[in-house]
């Protein structure tokens, strides 16, 4: 039986044993819980709005395009190129002017020329340079992935707040439009000796209450709003009404997504092409030891004369060496890049280790938000809206005080409050499992070859709705 009916039943009133005062009282009292029916977010039909609305997919597009975060993941992936490219290049060639015994004397001496140097790099250390700013590249492009889901998954957690704080504002309106009317009823049933004094000042005060609720609502929503705004890189986006509804959210297996996590996580793809990278390092420390092999040719003009008064004229040389690698053999570097590859292995199991201790609890507000949607949708607000029902019909019944009409309104309120809290909860956990715990979208993305920061900040409200606040 639905809401509007229910009412018209209570309003079937025995005209024939109830004076006209009460008649009175009794049809202000009805008229109210009609509106309260009516108001209540989700079950029954609101005007609509003529403020402008604009939907989840709207934002997404807005932030994929004004996010500033993605030109910084671009910058750095043509930087990891860049780097890339310069390693693997040969050294150049020296070039230059070489003159001995320059003045001759009496001999007309005097050697004078040019020559053309050049390192011949061995060992194959030019690919092993590349190979080591490949893996950053590598690290890089999905540095530049993650930071996508990064802002992507930021706007959706910043929409459900915002959708949250708006269906709180309306349920915020709604109450208080409700307080106001229960002031009016009490002065009305006052004015019929119906009410007592204490029951005029206990409503106007809880219509005080409901009037700061609203303006409390009002700028947490704008709040919510610029935060959204900024993250989708319009700071100046003026305030419009969202499409959809916390509802909406469908459940997940929690400990599913967190394997699912470790396993497949961005953060974890890094850590482990950082150790690609440090191996890398390595073999290329151990080829140090390899010396570069070095050239050196030129012509050079000798005006020495010989027997027959004629100069010696243009001689060429060439020179050829290696470095030996006696003393230096690369000994510390090579003790470094071991320790380094240690350590990359480490950093896999820290960010697995990580993602596992932030992931519980998200779970755990998860769990208990699920657990709290369903109390509140399915047993806690069918039954005090029932407890309501009852206490007005008995105080048409003159079985009950008014007071206990407002103590039984006031609970099912407070649910309904609580109840938005929960979904909100609900969805943004829900949301923050399935996008890897990547929820901060206007954080810089990590410089290739640094530390990433798989969690660098989780951006869930854990404040669980245990309870009517």
């Amino acid at each position: 039986m639905n809401n509007l009916t229910m009412t018209v039943k209570f309003m079937q009133m025995r005209v024939d044993t109830v004076s006209p005062l009460c008649r009175v009282s009794r049809f202000v009292l009805c008229f109210s819980w009609v509106l309260f029916l009516v108001a209540l977010p989700g079950r029954a039909q609101t005007p609509a709005s003529a403020q402008k609305t604009i939907t989840l997919e709207e934002l997404q597009r807005m932030a994929l395009q004004n996010n500033p975060t993605f030109r910084q993941s671009a910058a750095n992936i043509q930087a990891a190129e860049g780097r890339k490219k310069q390693s693997g290049l040969y050294p150049n060639p020296t070039v230059g002017y070489q003159g001995e015994q320059i003045r001759g004397g009496s001999f007309h001496g005097g050697e004078q020329g040019f020559f053309l140097q050049q390192d011949i790099v061995l060992g194959g250390k030019l690919g092993l340079n590349r190979e080591i700013f490949d893996q950053e590249l590598k690290q890089a492009e999905t540095e530049a992935e993650e930071q996508k889901m990064r802002v992507v998954t930021n706007v959706r957690m910043s929409y459900i707040q915002a959708l949250a704080a708006q269906q709180m504002l309306e349920l915020r309106h709604n109450l208080s439009k409700l307080a106001d009317d229960a002031v009016e009823t009490s002065h009305q049933l006052a004015n019929v000796g119906q009410a007592d004094a204490p029951d005029v000042l206990e409503s106007e005060v809880e219509a005080q209450q409901a009037q700061l609720a609203v303006i409390m609502s009002e700028q947490n929503q704008q709040r919510v709003w610029k935060a959204l705004a900024a993250v989708v890189g319009n700071p100046r986006l003026p305030l419009m009404r969202l499409e959809g509804q916390l509802e909406d959210t469908p459940p997940v297996n929690a400990d599913e997504l967190v394997e699912k996590m470790v396993d497949e996580s961005p953060a974890v793809r890094i850590a482990e092409l950082g150790i690609k990278r440090t191996e890398a390092a390595l073999a290329r420390a151990k080829r140090e030891t390899i010396p570069d092999l070095q050239l050196r040719g030129g012509l050079q003009h000798n005006g020495e004369l010989l027997s027959n008064g004629r100069p010696v004229g243009l001689q060429g040389f060439a020179d050829v060496g290696l470095r030996i690698p006696l003393f230096n053999r690369n000994q510390g570097n090579i003790a470094a890049a071991n320790a380094d590859a240690e350590r990359g292995k480490r950093e896999v199991e820290r960010v697995k280790l990580v993602l596992r201790e932030r992931a519980a609890s998200v779970v755990q507000n998860y769990t208990f938000s699920q657990t709290a949607v369903d109390r509140y949708k399915n047993q806690m607000i069918p039954r005090a809206r029932k407890a309501y029902e009852m206490y007005t019909k008995k105080y048409q019944e003159m079985a009950a005080a008014y007071p206990q009409v407002l103590i039984a309104q006031r609970t099912l309120m407070q649910l309904e409050v609580s109840y938005i809290n929960a979904l909100e909860n609900f969805a943004t956990s829900s949301l923050s499992l399935q996008s890897y715990l990547l929820t901060d979208g206007l954080e810089a993305p990590s410089q290739p070859g640094g530390i990433d920061q798989p969690v660098r900040e989780v951006n869930i409200p854990f404040q669980a709705a245990a309870g009517p606040q």
